[in-house]
């Protein structure tokens, strides 16, 4: 990875290039997939180092579009001897390894054979694998492996003879792991010291949580002399006798090397010997590795949300691992080869909430941040303490020395034990980052608001909703003193308003050129809120009124950006801009492009999608720009037209903006619009924000990244440049293995966020996830995240849709299916069986690509707007994972029945928690009423023969007909019916960043065929049934 740090990246008058756009998945012959080389389209891709190699995932294999039968199952063949060898048995007959053997060796490593090929084991390369009941006796408590000098510490028996690479560790031996003093540090040459001159003050710490004022830890004295470091720790003799890679025996445990993580799960039972075979099959499989018969088990949803599984590592390490919800990997166990992941076809990828809202978050003051001196990684939880002194980084493996102000711990205030420090116990951290990673003072929190208000915007009302949304939350702006403001108002000529503390009302100044668009008074037009405070709620007041009759038709939005951009670029900024229509005059007019298939009116399904890439590139080329001077645009699209989103939505995704789409939006025609965007709008305004941010994505050597997913613009090979970062963005990244991990027991990944506060702080939020590496497709399967894997196909199908074409992209999600159940079949199973097989860890997988396929943004069913799909392609490449799932796969609770048993309680509040159902109609009954959260929305259906008690304790009716049809709200009855629902529906809101709208149903509602839409396991017009895709999967897998 890159050695540069963020100072020679940050700040304004760089150079900014324009990389090719973001990572389409293009179509690939079958034999390659995930990691095939991105085409340009959808986004900014990504140039690497070298073609990416060919991975598990997507093929373009064509799907037969009948579904036969299920054919009889077929046995598919052994591996080949010459392709890869059988994994090393799990259950082998030799005794555990002695507490102290490092198994690291001084002799120089052995080249890697090339991938797939292992050769047979050599007296002078390899030593056999170790098994684990073997007849031979152990080697001494305090072997070591190490040979490159005679052992110093009593009782260490002869060491075995020299080896270029460490045995394996197998699945499930039975030999414990090795204890704290185990080391495994190589004899790498020992970094120099620091320059002198870099040492800094002692640092100060202190942890933020919450709203509640944190404790603040600063270093303001010297350590007592009693703790200085030549006391504690006396200088080594100028000639070591003791090996590299040996314990310190007079050192505290958490200097050594970390154990090796415990392999995950035992191999397949068509690997071992006949005679241990009857052995192997008493022990029982990690419930991950079940094997689950997806057409005879049907109810395969757990009662509550689905967890991720838990990487195979220490206990100590896994306490210390990163937040599923803000790091996650789709696999918690990384393949030791490119080949391995090639035959398990899985995708490898990240996905990442870097700037989520957290409860407690620690916070480091300091002006010296420790970082590697060869890959610039954070020193983190997973970094080894060679010594008191040392410190060897986990990414490139360098040794780094200790400076010597980390020694002392502010929180504790003790000396000397710097693995107790924050940095080392924190996977997520933030440091206030001091003057050298700075380029130019930080910027103030600066707001323009770009309003349209042409006929058309006025006639929706959503002009009145905005302004007095900001005159409920001016105060709550995020920023300090320094706060700028400004307005620009568009039809076909452009407003501006003169805000300049000492007037006695705003002034408007209109520029009717918009061929050439210039400012008129640019120290006057973005102002210091504090200081011109009455000026702005003055002009908010009257903006409503002032074109309440204004006849203009015509839309300049691509002038008016163009103005805006004008006015931003000195400070940097965020920049809103509301439109109502399709922009009509001025650089970057559009016409309409929805084809006739793609209106309501429609009845026939369309074969393909059209117009999903921009008509023009000057939304593109202007976001660019943008993303340069650390402006970014936020759209909030308010039509029921056609607005052309494949080229609006440009201006935001390159400048690291956020999209809201409210199709058909009118203040009083749709209440339930105007509702979510009041609320939508409110946190928007009110969320904290960082300014002129970049991201930095790390990963150990051997690991590379190739696609990055999001809104953003690729500056370098792993660098993000995003003009601002909000806490409801979320991102993904694809990766391949470029080298062999064959030394390597765990593997790290770092992001690294630097952005300015609404304060004016420099800050850094750095994020590390530690995985373990497996050598066997066994462990790789038990350690599948589906909902990651599943996200993360979503965004590469997005882009498929984007360069080829939604056919393509349908076929592909379809192929992923097939291609990983066909593998886990032929080369995970000991036994093969009839039926479609999954080991429980995917049995949710093909239900994900089904509720994929029909969902809005790849659903071939009539009647779906062009901008409504491509909205959701826009939330599925932005959303974080925990919002995201239930976008493709909603939950269904029934809830007139609603009980205290199972509840939470949160804040003396009782949450009811139902079980959630299977998405089928068959769930549905008359006599029931139930609750379906679909992410954005929730409808609440109500049967024509629910009970009475709940129409009159819940609802507040009488009966079942007096139930209006359109119905957002429920009464607040003080009844415990109603008290058990209302707090459901609140909590469902309350954990998550956007307001979904209720809607109550009935069986004559227009809004039912929305919910029986999102019934994904009943056959629909645009995909299959669940239970005939099931059968789908098992001919093709079959074949």
């Amino acid at each position: 990875m890159s050695s540069s740090g963020f100072a020679s990246q940050n700040g304004a008058g760089g150079s900014y290039t324009n990389g090719p756009s973001q990572n389409p998945v293009g179509v690939y012959p079958s034999a390659q997939g995930l990691m095939a080389p991105p085409l340009p389209g959808y986004m900014n891709s990504l140039p690497t180092k070298g073609p990416p190699p060919t991975g598990p995932g997507f093929s373009s294999r064509n799907q037969p579009s009948p579904v036969a039968p299920p054919a009889s199952p077929g046995l598919r063949a052994p591996p080949q001897a010459s392709s890869t060898p059988p994994p090393i048995s799990s259950y082998s007959q030799h005794p555990p390894q002695p507490s102290g053997w490092s198994g690291v060796t001084s002799a120089p490593l052995a080249p890697p054979a090339a991938p797939g090929l292992r050769a047979p084991p050599q007296a002078s390369a390899t030593p056999p694998p170790i098994s684990s009941y073997s007849q031979h006796p152990p080697p001494p408590s305090g072997w070591s492996g190490v040979t490159s000098a005679p052992p110093t510490a009593p009782g260490l028996g002869a060491p075995p003879q020299a080896s270029a690479t460490p045995p394996p560790i197998n699945s499930y031996s039975q030999h414990p792991p090795p204890p704290s003093g185990w080391s495994g540090v190589t004899s790498a040459p020992v970094a120099p010291p620091a320059a002198p001159g870099l040492r800094a003050p002692p640092v100060g710490n202190h942890v933020s949580g919450g709203t509640s004022t944190p404790p603040v830890f600063q270093n303001t004295m010297q350590p007592p002399a009693a703790l200085q470091h030549a006391a504690l720790y006396p200088a080594p003799p100028p000639q070591m006798t003791r090996p590299m890679g040996s314990s310190y025996p007079s050192l505290q445990p958490a200097y050594h090397s970390p154990p090796a993580p415990p392999q995950l799960h035992p191999q397949p039972v068509s690997q071992l010997s006949p005679s241990l075979a009857a052995l192997s099959l008493q022990s029982q499989p990690p419930e991950a590795l079940r094997v689950v018969n997806l057409l005879q088990e049907r109810r395969l949803l757990p009662p509550g949300p689905v967890t991720p599984p838990t990487p195979c590592l220490p206990q100590d390490l896994q306490k210390l691992n990163c937040c599923p919800e803000v790091f996650r990997c789709t696999l918690t166990s990384i393949p030791q080869t490119q080949a391995l992941l090639n035959k398990a076809k899985l995708p490898l990828g990240l996905l990442l909430h870097p700037f989520k809202d957290l409860s407690q978050l620690p916070v480091v003051t300091s002006s010296n941040i420790v970082r590697c001196r060869s890959c610039r990684t954070y020193i983190n939880p997973f970094v080894t303490f060679v010594d008191a002194r040392r410190w060897k980084c986990n990414l490139c493996h360098r040794v780094n020395d200790v400076p010597e102000e980390f020694m002392y711990n502010p929180v504790s205030r003790s000396y000397g034990a710097p693995h107790k420090r924050p940095e080392v116990q924190n996977a997520t951290i933030e440091f206030i980052a001091p003057s050298e990673y700075m380029l130019r003072p930080p910027q103030p929190a600066v707001y323009l608001f770009v309003l349209d208000v042409s006929h058309n915007a006025v006639e929706t009302g959503y002009l009145e909703v905005v302004c007095q949304s900001l005159l409920d939350n001016l105060d709550s702006l995020p920023g300090d003193t320094r706060t700028k403001i400004g307005f620009i108002t568009f039809d076909s000529t452009i407003h501006f308003y003169n805000l300049q503390e000492g007037l006695s009302q705003p002034q408007m100044l209109i520029v009717s050129d918009i061929d050439d668009v210039f400012i008129p008074t640019p120290d006057s037009l973005l102002v210091n809120l504090s200081e011109c405070k009455e000026l702005v709620q003055d002009l908010l007041a009257s903006l409503p009124q002032m074109f309440s009759r204004t006849m203009e038709t015509q839309s300049g939005l691509g002038p008016a950006l163009q103005a805006a951009f004008k006015l931003l670029s000195p400070t940097g900024g965020r920049m809103s801009v509301f439109q109502t229509q399709l922009p009509t005059v001025g650089i970057g007019a559009l016409r309409p492009r929805e084809e006739p298939s793609q209106k309501p009116s429609q009845k026939a399904a369309p074969k393909e999608v059209q117009h999903l890439n921009p008509a023009t590139d000057f939304y593109k080329k202007l976001a660019l720009d943008c993303s340069g001077h650390h402006v970014a645009v936020d759209l909030f699209l308010l039509s029921a037209q056609y607005c052309d989103l494949s080229s609006l939505g440009c201006i935001s995704r390159y400048s690291a903006g956020s999209v809201y789409y409210y199709p058909s939006y009118h203040k009083q025609h749709s209440p339930a619009q105007t509702e979510r965007f009041q609320k939508d709008l409110k946190r928007y305004l009110t969320r904290k924000i960082g300014f002129e941010a970049v991201m930095r994505i790390r990963c150990t050597k051997g690991l590379s990244i190739h696609t990055f997913h999001g809104n953003f613009f690729v500056r370098s090979t792993d660098l993000l440049s995003l003009a601002n970062v909000n806490p409801d963005a979320g991102f993904a990244v694809q990766m391949s293995i470029e080298e062999n991990l064959l030394d390597l027991q765990m593997v790290s990944f770092q992001a690294a966020l630097l952005y300015t506060s609404s304060k004016g702080e420099r800050r850094i939020r750095v994020h590390t996830l530690c995985l373990p590496v497996v050598n066997s497709l066994t462990d790789i399967f038990a350690g599948a995240d589906v909902q990651a894997i599943t996200a993360l196909l979503a965004s590469m199908a997005v882009d498929r849709c984007v360069s080829a074409s939604l056919g393509d992209a349908r076929d592909a999600l379809i192929n992923a299916a097939i291609d990983t159940l066909a593998s886990y079949r032929a080369s995970v199973l000991s036994i093969q069986q009839p039926g479609l097989l999954a080991p429980a860890c995917l049995r949710l997988f093909p239900l994900y690509i089904l509720a994929l396929l029909k969902h809005k943004a790849f659903r071939t069913s009539a009647g779906s707007r062009l901008d409504e799909r491509l909205f959701c392609m826009c939330q599925l490449k932005s959303q974080p994972l925990l919002y995201l799932m239930l976008m493709i796969h909603p939950s269904l609770y029934r809830v007139d029945d609603l009980s205290d048993e199972g509840a939470l309680n949160i804040s003396e509040r009782t949450i009811p928690q139902p079980r959630a159902l299977q998405l089928s109609v068959e769930q549905l009954s008359r006599d029931g009423a139930f609750l379906m959260d679909c992410g954005t929305v929730l409808y609440l259906w109500v049967g024509r023969s629910c009970s009475p008690v709940f129409l009159t304790q819940v609802l507040g009716v009488e009966s079942y007909t007096a139930l209006p049809l359109l119905m957002n709200q429920l009464p607040e009855l003080d009844t415990a019916e109603s008290s058990r629902l209302r707090a459901l529906i609140d909590w469902l809101r309350e954990r998550r960043p956007f307001h979904p709208v209720l809607h109550v149903i009935r069986d004559e509602s227009p809004l039912k065929a929305e919910l029986l839409q999102n019934l994904i396991e009943d056959l629909s017009e645009s995909a299959l049934s669940y239970y005939e895709f099931l059968l789908h999967l098992q001919q093709q897998i079959c074949k």
